[in-house]
Parts: C-alpha cells; structure tokens; sequence
C-alpha cells in the first residue's frame, strides 16, 4: 500500500499536467478530465470544496427543514445565501456585527452570495430598472430600495461569504425583445466594473461575474470575452432555467463553457434538475 506521502506526490505529478488558476481568496485545481468534464479542488477561505457540485439554497442563510450539521452529514460543500433578502431582513450590519454569516448560522464551510439580480426576474412586478440600478418595492412592507452595484457589493462585504455574484441586468429568458437583451449584456459589463471598484475584500472575497446574453450567439460571445477580460477568480453562466426548451439551454451553457478559462470555476446558475445538472457538466 502506498504512503499518503506518495499518494499525494503522484496526484502533484498529474495534476501538473492540468488546468489551474490562483488568486488571493481561491485555488482551483482540476484532478481528472474527459473532453471539458472535469473533476477539481476549489480552495476558498473557509472550505476546500470538491467539484462538480450543487450548491443548496439557503435565500435567509437557512436551507429549510435542515440544520447546519445535517447539511455536514450530507457533505454539503457550499451554500448560497441571498443579497437582497438578507440585506431586507436580518440587516447585513446585523450580521456583520455577529461575525458574518458564517458565524451567523454556525456554518462552517464554504459559502456563496447572490446579488439580487435574479430579484429583477422574480420581483420584476416591483422593480424598476435603470443604469443607477434597480429599485425594488418591498414585498414584505411596500418600502422601496435601491440596490446599485456599489450597494450590493457593500451587502455582501458585510455577509462576508466566500464567492459573491456581481448585480448583473437579468432578463427573463421568455423576453422576445433582442434590444432589451443587447442592453443588459453591456450593462452588466459595466456593473461589473463598478462592482469590481466597490469591492473592500478583494483578498477574502471571490467577486464572480454572470455571463448574459439570452439565446443570442453573438451576444454570448461577446459577453464571455469581455467578462474573461476582467480575469476573475471564477465566472458564472446566467440568465438561463427560466422557462426555454432544454436544447436552448444545453447550447447556451456549451457555447458559453467553451469560451470559459478551462482552469477556473464554472457555475451554472438556477438549475436544480438532475438532468441538467449532468448534461451541463460534460459542457
């Protein structure tokens, strides 16, 4: 049998020969590979985390009907939290001033944070969306708040999870109007660059950015090669699990995977059927 010692020297030497990538708050390493099918370590400040995987959602910090320790038992390696809900109710000072949100709901592996825009799909009775932002009324108290890209990255500064998601322009993907669409892939370049500017923790926090574009070829590669060009730790595929046929979204996730760095993260965001889950990981 072999030492661990050896064991892990061997794994070293091949995974030498694999795509990988540094940066202050995450290490990602890919162990095995066929075709872009990939096996990898993702290190991040509080979790090495084993991809591919699914993220469950806890939009309040909270996975419903399961505690902190059973979602260990399970092996959970990540959670997502939401910006705007936890911004609305708790209060991101509140958990700040708790420890962030890791200590905030005793969890003590990796997670991520939403930005809100998926709010402007699901809220988008009560939103309104402009090159400041997007204002949305309260569906709790009919207040009104404006969350930026600045004021979302503050948000998620103070919840303190280990991956945050830029505020990108979402469009419903059952939208028919191909100029709304051209409109929010500029934008979210250009709240990416204001997200970017308004991150405090560039050293503790991941920033990803969301990939738009509808089911436009040319408005996906274009936003793939201007987000690439920010050379972020890891980059999402957005705007997808929205109501389109599964051929649409199986090319959309392959077109924009391709166009991807082969040696960072990928996160398909919305989907939770285990088909898709499986067809989008040999993309």
């Amino acid at each position: 049998m072999l030492s661990r010692a050896c064991r892990k020297s061997i794994i070293t030497m091949v995974c030498a020969d694999l795509p990988s990538s540094s940066a202050p708050a995450l290490k990602f390493q890919v162990l095995a590979q066929q075709g872009r099918a990939r096996t990898a370590t993702m290190k991040l400040p509080h979790y090495t985390a084993e991809t591919p995987m699914f993220m469950p959602v806890g939009t309040q910090g909270t996975v419903k009907g399961l505690t902190s320790q059973q979602l260990q038992e399970l092996d959970c390696h990540v959670i997502l939290g939401n910006t705007y809900h936890l911004g609305n109710r708790p209060g991101n000072e509140l958990v700040a001033a708790m420890g962030g949100l890791h200590s905030f709901i005793n969890w003590p592996r990796g997670m991520l944070t939403d930005s809100g825009g998926f709010q402007m799909v699901s809220l988008l009775h009560l939103a309104d969306i402009t090159e400041e932002g997007v204002t949305f009324q309260s569906p709790v108290d009919g207040s009104r708040m404006l969350l930026t890209p600045e004021q979302s990255i503050a948000i998620q500064n103070d919840l303190g999870a280990d991956i945050m998601m830029q505020l990108d322009d979402v469009v419903p993907a059952t939208n028919t109007d191909p100029a709304r669409f051209m409109e929010a892939t500029y934008r979210t370049t250009r709240w990416l660059d204001r997200c970017i500017a308004a991150n405090k923790r560039p050293n503790d926090q991941n920033l990803f950015p969301i990939v738009q574009g509808g089911f436009n070829i040319d408005l996906r590669e274009l936003s793939v090669q201007q987000l690439v060009a920010r050379n972020a730790p890891g980059y999402a595929i957005g705007g997808l699990a929205g109501g389109e046929t599964k051929d649409v979204f199986w090319r959309v996730v392959a077109q924009c995977a391709a166009g991807l760095p082969p040696g960072k993260p990928r996160y398909v965001m919305g989907i939770g059927y285990p088909l898709d889950i499986v067809v989008s990981l040999l993309w």
